[in-house]
This record gives C-alpha cells, structure tokens and sequence, in this order.
C-alpha cells in the first residue's frame, strides 16, 4: 500500500480509509467478524480507519477500539461528532457544550486517550463557527486530538471556516471529507479547489455511490443488497442505474471490474487523498484489496467524462447535506404580500 500525505498535516496515510460505518447494528453485528475483517484491513497496509459516535450509536466505535487494542499507535484514527446521540436536543450539533463531552464519550469507546482527527460531521446554521473551532481548538491544546476538520461542508462554509480560525488564532480545518464518485463529481468544480487551496486533504465518502457501482445494482434488476432494504431512493433512481449501465462497458474495456474501476476514479484525483471504503464482509473487503493497484488511462477517464461530465452529479445521495436555503422552503419564497413587483 502507497502512503500519501494528509493535507499538510505531515500524517501519511493510506489511499483507502477503512470506514467503520457498516460495523455493528447497522450492518454486521457480529463484532469478532467485524474485528477480522479490520485486522485483515491493517495487515494489508490500510493505517487510516474512519468512524462516528452517530454509527451504531456508538456500537461502531466500540468494536474499532477493540480491534485496535496493541495497535493503535501504527493507526491514524479518525472519528467524528454531530448527529444526534440521544433524544436531549443538546446531545448534539456544533456547539462546544456537545463538542467536548461527545469526544469523552468516543475516547472511552475507542479505548484510547485521543484520535488523531476530530471531525464535524455536517455544517450547523444555528452555531457559530468560531464557537465550535474555539472548542476543537482547546481539545487540540488538551492533547485529545492531533488534527480536526469537517465533512459534507460547502465550499463557502469551508472558507468562512478557514478565515475565522486565521482572524482568531484558532485551529483550522485540516480535512474535509465529502461525497465523491463517478456518479457525484460536483465537489470537482469548488470543494476540492478549495481543499487544496488550503492545504486540506480530502477523505471522500461514498466512492462506490452506496453500493450503485459494484455492479450489483441493475436496471430491472432485483437484489438482496441490505441498503437496497431500507428504501434509499438514490437506489432506485432511474438516471443513475441508466448512467451505471453505461459504465459497465467501460470497466469491461479497461479489463477491471466496476467497483475496481470505480475506486480508481475516486483516488486518482490530486485533490482526493483517500476514499473511504465501508465493507460489511469479508468478502467485501477482499474485492477491494484485490483491486488496490487498478490504474485508469486518460482514454478510460474520456470515457468517463462524456458519461458523466467532470463537476457535474447525476442525482443525489438521500445523506446529502442540503444548506437550508435549499432545503427549507420559507428561504426560498417571500411572504405572499412581498412576492409582486408593483
């Protein structure tokens, strides 16, 4: 496995994650399997392991701490903070009164005395960000954490982020980690631009498209793909399965198969440091491995592009972050008795 370095941070890390995410009630519940299944991604060079209190409502983190117990200090560990934990409505978001209590709470899962990258999981209008980057900043000073960045922000938040810390001698984002694959390439046109404006490095969620670019998803097809059972709609969106149909030839063509081809893409970008992959099994995780040194040719990624053009998506993943001047209506429409011009 080849080590590339996380933003400007000095860490290096592997091109593929290992996301934890498919650990524990939401995917494999068995937690000797799913120790394995991370020793087995360790042995194979992956040093970068990703995961969230909100996964599994913490069960996840508990079988990564497990596993890494008499390996920690050869992993670069990751988690993050912001999705509710518990019915209190302050037992989450960006706020530093959740923030430092959140992170006891992962420490104590993990079995360890800190991460080495503290993440916020989604951007929050209702908190200031230089509240939150105040709070990450003291957590970085107690020696609980090494590095902190955010995920799924817009590229404006990512700005305003990195000004606010510069304006207040705080710690800056040092990663982002977005959405990325061949079925969603917008974050080509600001997000990454951005990212390596500021020396960021980027850990991309979703290279796969949940499942769509394994090839197991079809058109007209049936399957038993446990995503598949929750009624995700990007799943069943007419214009993705069409656009994975095209790309089957093209993964035929370049000798590999969709999911190798579809990895490739994702880390091949300069501003992609690694893709996060989430196998529930060992099977999974095999099939990745086994396509670890797949390399695209300018005349695949051609291809590519007139399929899906660069800086473009087709569709969206239902876990999308939406800013809420798209996603609430009352933002987008004035009062019925402003809305005429005369």
């Amino acid at each position: 496995m080849k080590y590339r370095t996380l933003g400007r941070t000095g860490i290096k890390v592997s091109p593929y994650c290992l996301g934890a995410m498919m650990f524990g009630a939401a995917g494999n519940r068995d937690h000797d399997d799913s120790v394995r299944i991370i020793h087995k991604a360790l042995d194979a060079g992956i040093n970068f392991v990703d995961t969230a209190d909100a996964y599994s409502r913490g069960e996840s983190e508990e079988i990564v701490g497990k596993a890494l117990k008499g390996r920690r200090d050869t992993v670069v560990l990751a988690t993050k903070a912001h999705l509710p934990m518990g019915d209190d409505p302050n037992q989450q978001g960006n706020s530093r009164r959740w923030l430092v209590r959140a992170l006891d709470d992962s420490l104590r899962r993990l079995g360890t005395d800190h991460v080495d990258l503290f993440q916020i999981h989604r951007p929050a209008p209702d908190t200031d960000v230089e509240e939150t980057l105040s709070a990450l900043t003291d957590l970085v000073r107690a020696g609980k954490v090494r590095a902190i960045g955010a995920s799924t922000f817009p590229a404006s938040d990512i700005v305003e982020a990195q000004w606010a810390a510069e304006r207040r001698g705080l710690e800056r984002f040092r990663t982002e980690q977005p959405p990325y694959s061949i079925l969603n390439r917008g974050i080509e046109r600001e997000v990454l631009p951005v990212c390596e404006r500021y020396g960021m490095g980027a850990m991309v969620w979703s290279p796969l498209a949940q499942g769509l670019l394994t090839g197991r998803f079809r058109k007209g097809r049936a399957t038993d793909s446990v995503r598949a059972g929750r009624g995700y709609r990007h799943l069943t969106d007419e214009r993705r399965l069409d656009t994975v149909e095209q790309l089957i030839p093209v993964a035929r063509g370049a000798g590999m198969s969709l999911t190798h081809l579809a990895m490739a893409f994702a880390i091949a970008h300069p501003g992609v440091t690694s893709a996060i992959i989430g196998p529930r099994t060992m099977e999974h995780l095999d099939d990745l491995l086994a396509g670890a040194g797949a390399v695209l040719s300018d005349e695949v990624f051609d291809r590519i592009d007139a399929i899906v053009p660069p800086g473009t998506d087709v569709g969206m993943l239902d876990m999308a972050y939406d800013p809420p001047a798209v996603g609430q209506a009352g933002l987008r429409r004035r009062l019925p008795d402003e809305r005429s011009a005369a």
